[in-house]
Formats: C-alpha cells, structure tokens, sequence
C-alpha cells in the first residue's frame, strides 16, 4: 500500500502559518493568500488537501467568519477533497462545514466533551465523512486548541470512537508537531495494535523523506496516511525540486495534474 501525503494548511487570521509544538506564540507565517497555497499543492499533485482554522479551534474570534470565507474559496478553487478541523463541535458546525464544499470534518474538542453527539454524527453522516482528531502530549488528549489537557487518555480516546462507530483518527504528536524532527513512531504503532476497525492518519513531525519512508511501515498498524506542513512550505523533498517553488508567480495555478486522481483516496472511512 501507497501512504497517501497530504498537505496541509493552517489558518489563523486568514493567512497560512505553522505553530511550533502546539504555541500560538510560536507561529511562523508562510504564505498570506491561502487559495493561491492550496492551488499551489493542487498543481504540485495534492491528491487530498487538511485544513485547520487555527482561530476557532481555540474557542472562536473576530477572525473566524474571514477564515470561513477563504476556507470556501479553496474548497471552490479545488477538484480536490477537503478536510476541515478547527472549531467543529456541533451538528450544526459540521452542516455548515459541508455546505462550504468541505468533503469531511475533523472533529477534536467535541469528541472528548461530546462524544455522543460525535456518535451522532456519524449516523447522521456517514463515517467517510466524520474523523476524530486525536491531539496528544505525552499520552493525553489536548483540547480547544490544543491549550489545554482533558485527562483522557489518547488510546482511550480512540477505543470509545471506535465503538461508536468512527473508522479514521487524525492522530498528532503535539511535541512534534513543527519541529520537523520525525514522527512518533512508536505512538502510531501503540495506538494501532490496540485498534480493530480504526484506519489512522499521522500527523506531527514530518521533516524529510526518510519520515515518509518510516511513516510507511506502519501500514500494519492501519496508518494508510499522513498530514504535513512545515517540510512542504520549507521545501525539504527532492521532488519539490522539480516545480518553480521558488518563482510562485511564475507556476500556472489553473493548470492541475493530469495524472488520474486515485479513486479511492477517501472511500475507506
């Protein structure tokens, strides 16, 4: 099995930036126009593309209605499916979500403090279209936004998802996460063998080629794919060589990959 890459892009304020471990204070900003980024993967072979509104997964802010806005934009620029996290702890919020063009919803805080209503979600829904993200740092599960602690072991977390009927966990190592230090693979293999019927999206850590190639090797614990940000912007693959990546002005945004999209890439939950 191929381990499918996705880019991703975080929102806050409308820009794309990239926290260091998790810190609103540690915040790098890449790029100012978030439709022309996600394009920009488009033309670069982006098979599926991770949104996170930053701003309203800590709780809401003036910013969020303009990250809602430009998250539309994208999903409309796109032939592409979305994932959108960030904010989403009601049916109401994941109805919008998919109005906007989203093909499916990341939902974090609300499955810690909610979780029937996430069981919900998935009945009314379907589970292609609901994901569980599981943010952890050493072992426990963060929520809004990663600030604060929630007691809730990770694996635990994921045990109860799974019997209310949730098939795909985006699963981040918040110590990783922008450090471009390698993944947790350990923390991915632990939570798949205690997983049946979990399919597993790492996250968290991705720093060159040779974490893809150790990200692989987990396909026996069901991780089938995996989130990065920082590696992309920084151009820390080989292959990203060969596309204008330092001329952005210059690549042809409307003109996407005619390699045939993978058809699968999204059927399994």
């Amino acid at each position: 099995m191929t381990t499918l890459v996705i880019p991703a892009i975080d929102l806050r304020g409308g820009r794309c930036v990239r926290l260091h471990q998790g810190s609103y204070e540690q915040e790098t900003v890449y790029f100012d126009d978030p439709v022309k980024m996600a394009k920009l993967w488009r033309v670069q072979n982006a098979r599926t593309l991770h949104i996170v509104d930053l701003d309203a997964a800590r709780g809401g802010s003036e910013d969020r209605a303009d990250n809602r806005a430009v998250i539309r934009k994208m999903c409309d620029a796109l032939d592409i499916p979305v994932q959108l996290g960030g904010g989403i702890r009601s049916l109401d919020d994941i109805e919008a979500a998919l109005e906007m063009g989203v093909y499916r919803v990341i939902i974090g805080t609300a499955a810690v403090r909610d979780p029937d209503m996430v069981e919900e979600a998935v009945a009314r829904f379907g589970c292609r279209r609901i994901v569980v993200g599981i943010d952890a740092r050493d072992g426990e599960a963060r929520v809004q936004g990663w600030t604060e602690g929630s007691g809730v072991d990770a694996v635990d977390l994921a045990l109860d998802m799974e019997r209310r009927g949730v098939r795909r966990i985006v699963y981040t190592d918040i110590s990783r996460d922008g450090t471009l230090e390698g993944p947790n693979i350990d923390a991915y293999r632990v939570m798949g063998k205690h997983l049946t019927d979990m399919r597993i999206t790492a996250s968290g850590g991705v720093g060159a080629y040779k974490d893809l190639l150790a990200i692989q090797t987990l396909t026996p614990y069901g991780v089938d794919s995996v989130i990065t940000g920082t590696a992309l912007y920084e151009n820390r693959f080989p292959c990203q060589q060969f596309w204008s990546w330092n001329d952005k002005d210059a690549v042809d945004l409307d003109t996407f990959s005619t390699a045939p999209l993978r058809d699968d890439a999204l059927k399994p939950c």
